[in-house]
């Protein structure tokens, strides 16, 4: 597991390196560490077909994130995660802030019932101070995807968080939904970038990606950093991006618990700039 701190050695080494001045977190100066991920939990459905929440939950909790990007999340969306509000149950588990994004949001089945939803959810050990949640390109037949967006208040540093799942089954739809990423980020900076992004690294996809912004896991990753098929992955599709303001320091896949989804969690220490 990542150390929750670096020691002052270590920080005061990465600052040197990134040319950050350090200076009092309380008076609203100085570098941020976070520690992000991004998971596709499945509807906390895993690979043995049991229905764990709490098993979602602890992989969190065990890897010490502070920021979550999750993908594949139920709100009431049927039998199958027991109609239960997913995000909320995992903020209330974890004791965080959260911002849901519904992708697919349907009329109750009952007047008076709740919306059938599924989406995208961003949980934050730091307040969420907004958010807000923008379908993107959706050809005919395709499901409905989106990019949720917080805003994190880091010890009073406003960091621009978003979190996106990109067409499984498409790539005509995902060679349109790349480019409408950066545009939407536009300049935002300091901003990361999580998500599940069907498609490789050298995909044509994932090349406005790739120019725009840092792949943590080029940057900071060891081997190969495949995340899907959990129990043996062969693709990596789960990905951190980051602005310039932001730096990864360190990348893993998490392997704590690999049959609690289909993927496997990204986490990266990053450091963001004053």
């Amino acid at each position: 597991m990542l150390r929750r701190t670096l020691s002052a050695l270590a920080l005061a080494s990465v600052l040197a390196t990134t040319g950050i001045a350090q200076a009092s977190a309380t008076e609203g100066r100085g570098a941020r560490v976070l520690d992000v991920m991004t998971f596709n939990i499945h509807h906390a459905q895993g690979t043995d077909d049991a229905l764990d929440l709490q098993r979602i939950a602890e992989v969190v909790r065990r890897s010490g994130a502070d920021v979550i990007g999750l993908q594949e999340v139920d709100n009431n969306y049927s039998g199958r995660s027991n109609w239960s509000d997913q995000p909320a149950e995992l903020a209330a588990m974890l004791g965080y802030h959260v911002a849901f994004g519904a992708n697919i949001d349907n009329e109750p089945p009952a007047p008076g019932g709740h919306r059938i939803q599924y989406g995208t959810a961003v949980l934050s050990r730091y307040p969420i101070t907004a958010w807000d949640n923008t379908w993107l390109f959706k050809s005919p037949g395709q499901e409905q995807r989106g990019l949720l967006h917080a805003t994190l208040d880091v010890r009073g540093r406003a960091v621009q968080f978003y979190c996106t799942h990109l067409a499984a089954s498409s790539q005509t739809d995902r060679l349109q939904q790349a480019p409408q990423l950066v545009d939407l980020i536009g300049h935002a900076d300091p901003a990361i970038l999580v998500g599940d992004f069907n498609a490789v690294p050298s995909a044509p996809e994932s090349q406005p990606l790739q120019t725009s912004y840092t792949d943590a896991w080029a940057k900071s990753g060891r081997r190969d950093g495949m995340t899907y098929p959990a129990e043996a992955p062969t693709e990596r599709i789960d990905d951190i991006y980051t602005t310039h303001k932001v730096k990864p320091l360190v990348t893993r896949v998490v392997h704590a618990d690999p049959i609690a989804s289909d993927h496997l969690p990204v986490i990266s220490r990053v450091i963001v700039a004053p």
